[in-house]
C-alpha cells in the first residue's frame, strides 16, 4: 500500500509570528500546514481542496473567524475539526464558538506542546478510522477488510487491483470531501505521477465500474475539475430519481 499522508490543516491568523509558529507546530506533529492571512481566501481554498482540520482566528480584517466558521458548518462536511486560536477569553466568547459548532478553543498566547496534542485528540475523534491503516471500513453497502485487503458489496466479493483498493479505501475514508490529485498519487502511488498522465483518471473509472458507484448503491463519484474527485451518498430521493 502507498505511503500514508499527513492530515492537512488550514490556519486562518493574520499576525506573522502566531502564523510562523502555529505551522512550526503542526509540522513538528508530523501533518501539513497551510496558512492564510485572509478569511476570503481561506474561503476560496475551502471551495477547492480538502483540508482535514481549520485553525480559527476570531479577529480578522475582513471576515470574522466566526462568520468562517458559518459558512464552513452550512457548506462542507460537518465531520470537518474546527478549533479556534483566539486572544479573546471572556467566557461568553468561548461558550458561543462553541456552541456555534467549534469542536474546540485555545485562548493565546500558544502553548505549542498544547496545541500539538489538541490537534492529534481533534484528528483522532474526527477520523477514527484513519489511526490505523488496517481497521475495517463500512459505508453504505460497501465493507471494506483493509488487513485482508477485500471489499465486498452486499455480502458479494469484488476483485480489485492493489492500486485501485488502494485508491478506493481513500476515497471511502474522505467520503464527502474532495480528495484532490495530488494527495491520490502520494498516498497511493508514493510518487508523483505526470499531470498529463491518465492513470489516476483510468483508475478511478475502474474503481467506479468495479465497485458500482451508482444510484443503486447510494454513491456516488464526481470529479472536481482541474482538482480531484469526491464520494458522496446520495439521499434518497436522488436514488429513486436516477
Amino acid at each position: 500500500m502507498g505511503k500514508k499522508t499527513a492530515s492537512r490543516i488550514a490556519s486562518l491568523e493574520d499576525a506573522p509570528a502566531d502564523a510562523a509558529l502555529i505551522r512550526q507546530v503542526v509540522a513538528s506533529a508530523g501533518f501539513e500546514c497551510v496558512s492564510f492571512g485572509e478569511s476570503r481566501r481561506l474561503l476560496l481554498a475551502l471551495r477547492d481542496a480538502g483540508f482535514d482540520l481549520l485553525l480559527l482566528d476570531w479577529q480578522m480584517p475582513d471576515l470574522s473567524g466566526r462568520e468562517v466558521l458559518a459558512w464552513v458548518r452550512t457548506h462542507l462536511d460537518r465531520r470537518i475539526p474546527v478549533m479556534f486560536l483566539s486572544c479573546r477569553d471572556a467566557e461568553h466568547d468561548i461558550v458561543s464558538a462553541l456552541a456555534a459548532g467549534a469542536d474546540d478553543y485555545m485562548v493565546k498566547p500558544i502553548r505549542p506542546a498544547e496545541l500539538a496534542a489538541r490537534i492529534e485528540a481533534l484528528l483522532r475523534r474526527a477520523y477514527p478510522a484513519q489511526a490505523s491503516p488496517h481497521a475495517p471500513l463500512r459505508l453504505g453497502d460497501y465493507a471494506f477488510d483493509c488487513a485482508l485487503r477485500k471489499v465486498t458489496c452486499n455480502g458479494q466479493p469484488i476483485g480489485l487491483t492493489p492500486k485501485e483498493f488502494d485508491l478506493a479505501v481513500l476515497l471511502f475514508r474522505h467520503e464527502g470531501r474532495i480528495v484532490t490529485r495530488d494527495h491520490i498519487t502520494a498516498a497511493v502511488w508514493g510518487r508523483e505521477i505526470s499531470p498529463m498522465s491518465r492513470t489516476i483518471d483510468t483508475h478511478v473509472s475502474r474503481v467506479r465500474s468495479k465497485l458500482g458507484l451508482q444510484a443503486e448503491h447510494g454513491m456516488r463519484l464526481t470529479p472536481v475539475y482541474t482538482h480531484g474527485y469526491r464520494l458522496e451518498r446520495m439521499a434518497h430521493a436522488e436514488r429513486a430519481a436516477a
